[in-house]
């Protein structure tokens, strides 16, 4: 009889921010009451409402071979159990944590474990990845995988597997949970409904990775998996597509079949959903409790510097205040720095947050992420502050450095306009008043702003550090007589 073959999909923690608050300038926290308490709040946010599995892995995980039993290592709750015997590793290799990718890679193979490599940083930047992998998936890995699995069965792995087109996602593809340990989360009941993106903000990737044309799974395959969730975990369902109502009559018969369950849900949209009537009403009958939009920008010159030319900034108030009325909390996402930005955006952003009544105000500095086209620009004119060669030392973080010049405003001012903005939206009278106004979710909006409070002072805190550790390199000490 053959014997079953083990295989561990590893997910990385991010160095800071959503993953558990931690500076990245830990030395010169020589304060003992603000190191535990950034512990405590780092445990705290990494149980709450950031914690959720990833769902890349989940997928791949349900994929059945017969003689190959796969388990998950989310690395945010534990050590890789190096003890146990491995036929093989497979890790997802995002671009902000691939150094961590890496080095895990490294050391398994050193000691004989064969490892496979996936996710954007491998789709994107496949050489740098060779020299650490016995295996590189190539793309979304939904049809891919089952042949890895299959090969590894077999003893003929190969060391390349790539799909020349994308996963047909009317394919059905049940989604299970078998490999979670399910307490872990605050919930466990992620769901996609699609992949693609018809849009080409410059700062984001998605397209590149997932294409531009919307592909879309059964609205059948859908309710099953949300009704057998619902057998396991009650609490709160994630829609984790970008944009939930990118295509609005998909959506209208997806949730108009989902009223029935009586689910609550939070997910992803366009502020376009304040002007879909019949949608953004169904969506509140089918239990949509809050939903995060892509603001990033009210000045009109960054939105066109970036090619964010959806949801044009003179209707994103009306929609905003319609999105409340019908009961959905709002997370609006901003991005300060971008392109057109001046030091008179804070207030202007100030002043749009007090007229809509935004429930969760996030703000974001640009990313310039390895792969999208605002990388290259930056790279192209000098405005980035990392080796553009060295592509693993971009990394995520909750705003904590800059990682870019602002075209427009120079590196301290806008450090301490940043620190400004963000030190007036987030304290904890705010946060309450939020809370307490929120139209749905309410307990989580006061969460997230509660939680943002102390995010926003870690921020703050470690973009000084990078100021004056930069200033510490640049002056030249006198040498003692």
């Amino acid at each position: 009889m053959q014997e079953t073959k083990k295989v561990a999909l590893v997910f990385l923690p991010s160095d800071s921010g959503v993953d558990g608050a931690r500076s990245l300038y830990a030395e010169k926290d020589s304060n003992t009451l603000f190191s535990w308490f950034n512990s405590s709040m780092r445990s705290l946010i990494k149980r709450s409402q950031f914690a959720i599995p990833p769902l890349a892995l989940m997928i791949l995980a349900s994929i059945e071979v017969e003689g190959i039993e796969q388990s998950i290592c989310d690395m945010r709750f534990e050590e890789f159990p190096f003890s146990e015997k491995w036929d093989m590793v497979g890790i997802s290799v995002q671009t902000g944590m691939a150094k961590k990718a890496f080095a895990l890679a490294d050391t398994l193979r050193s000691k004989g474990v064969p490892v496979a490599l996936g996710g954007a940083h491998v789709t994107l930047f496949a050489d740098s990845c060779r020299p650490h992998a016995d295996v590189l998936v190539h793309g979304e890995a939904d049809d891919l995988w089952k042949e890895v699995l299959t090969d590894l069965k077999k003893g003929s792995l190969k060391p390349i597997y790539r799909s020349e087109n994308f996963p047909d996602l009317a394919v059905s593809r049940p989604v299970s949970k078998r490999s979670l340990d399910i307490s872990r989360y605050f919930t466990t009941n992620l769901i996609q409904t699609g992949r693609g993106c018809q849009h080409n903000c410059d700062f984001c990737n998605v397209h590149v990775l997932n294409g531009h044309t919307l592909r879309r799974r059964a609205v059948s395959d859908i309710v099953a998996e949300v009704t057998r969730f619902q057998q396991d975990d009650r609490r709160i369902f994630f829609f984790v597509d970008d944009s939930i109502n990118a295509d609005p009559l998909y959506a209208l018969e997806l949730f108009r079949q989902l009223t029935p369950l009586k689910i609550r849900w939070f997910g992803q949209a366009t502020t376009t959903l304040g002007q879909q009537h019949e949608l953004l009403e169904t969506f509140a009958r089918s239990g949509c409790q809050a939903l995060l939009v892509g603001i990033e920008s009210i000045e009109a010159k960054s939105r066109s510097a970036h090619k964010k030319n959806q949801n044009k900034a003179g209707e994103l108030v009306k929609a905003i205040q319609s999105i409340r009325s019908a009961g959905i909390s709002l997370y609006g996402s901003f991005i300060y720095g971008l392109d057109g930005d001046t030091l008179d955006t804070p207030a202007a952003i100030l002043d749009f947050v007090s007229q809509t009544g935004l429930d969760v105000p996030g703000i974001n500095i640009l990313r310039p992420i390895p792969g999208t086209q605002v990388f290259e620009r930056l790279k192209e004119e000098g405005r980035l502050l990392f080796d553009p060669l060295d592509i693993t030392a971009f990394r995520y973080t909750f705003g904590q450095e800059m990682l870019y010049r602002p075209k427009n405003i120079s590196l301290d001012e806008f450090v301490e306009s940043y620190s400004t903005l963000t030190r007036k939206v987030f304290t904890i009278k705010n946060s309450i008043a939020r809370g307490l106004a929120a139209p749905g979710a309410k307990p989580a909006v006061l969460l997230f702003n509660l939680f943002y409070t102390h995010l926003y002072s870690l921020s703050r805190h470690d973009l000084h550090c990078q100021q004056e550790k930069k200033f510490m390199e640049k002056t030249i000490l006198p040498s003692a007589e």
